[in-house]
């Protein structure tokens, strides 16, 4: 009997022990180019998909190498996969819609289109995404001796290298700063996003105007008062402004600054502020 039980409890300790073991095991890393990460067993890759298990599951998943920016594996190799999908080619194909600039002009730096995203209704402004833009050029064209050595590329230019390969506002967040290189042929990039609610306040403002007339026998006091009172709303605009630079697809500057003042146009003030205080700027 005593047996039995030294059996069964040894039995017992191999089973914790594994389970342990199991749930304490490395798992693979799946980046994928939306920035989500899976943890995963990956069992294949090959030229075109990647199959892998989600923890405590063995169906196999199948995923196009397409959507995948980056594998790290538990044993600590990493493998990264170009945008033109499964292939380890160094150039993005025509059929991905990326289209590669001839050369990466050195100390060149390309301004991205500012998402425009109101937090309340999740919607973007084109007209803003492409305002804030042209703003945050123009400031680094005002201060072009600030940033030398750095040339800023023409916007011009800038907008139809991504328009060609089928990107702009809406998408500029998800395509990786790498690729984004090629694309526009730049070494350095600076990208912003600007993030608002408004809100409503109401004051009221109160007139009154009144002619007061005195009896003969000083007794009697007549008065006629007139009272108006006048509602006024006033909006306020609360920013977050996310700031980025990168330099060879590394980011070398990331800040986030809120506006002191809650008005319309405050935004531009952080981007001015963030903008000298990056390290391409140079105080002369």
């Amino acid at each position: 009997m005593k047996i039995k039980r030294a059996a069964a409890l040894l039995l017992l300790f191999f089973v914790s022990v594994f389970s342990f073991a199991q749930g304490g095991k490395k798992l693979d890393k799946i980046i994928k180019r939306d920035y989500t990460i899976i943890e995963c067993t990956v069992s294949k890759v090959s030229d075109q998909t990647v199959e892998y298990s989600l923890p405590g599951e063995t169906v196999q998943i199948v995923l196009d190498v397409s959507q995948i920016a980056r594998i790290d594996f538990a044993s600590g190799r990493s493998q990264t996969f170009d945008v033109s999908q499964g292939s380890s080619s160094t150039s993005p194909s025509p059929s991905s819609g990326y289209v590669a600039a001839a050369e990466i002009k050195q100390n060149t730096i390309a301004v991205l289109p500012v998402p425009f995203l109101n937090a309340d209704n999740q919607q973007s402004s084109e007209e803003m995404a492409k305002f804030a833009q042209n703003d945050m050029y123009n400031k680094l064209l005002d201060k072009s001796g600030n940033i030398a050595p750095l040339t800023v590329q023409d916007l011009r230019t800038t907008n139809s290298l991504l328009s060609k390969a089928g990107i702009d506002y809406r998408n500029i967040d998800s395509t990786p700063i790498e690729d984004l290189e090629k694309i526009l042929g730049v070494d350095n990039i600076v990208a912003a996003k600007v993030s608002y609610t408004i809100g409503t306040a109401t004051t009221a403002t109160t007139y009154n105007s009144g002619n007061a007339k005195v009896s003969d026998n000083n007794k009697k006091v007549t008065t006629n008062d007139y009272s108006t009172t006048t509602a006024n709303n006033q909006q306020y605009y609360y920013y977050t402004v996310y700031f980025d630079m990168y330099k060879n697809a590394a980011k070398i500057y990331s800040q986030t600054r809120k506006p002191f003042l809650a008005v319309k146009d405050s935004w531009m003030e952080s981007v001015q502020y963030l903008l000298k205080r990056s390290p391409i700027y140079v105080r002369k």
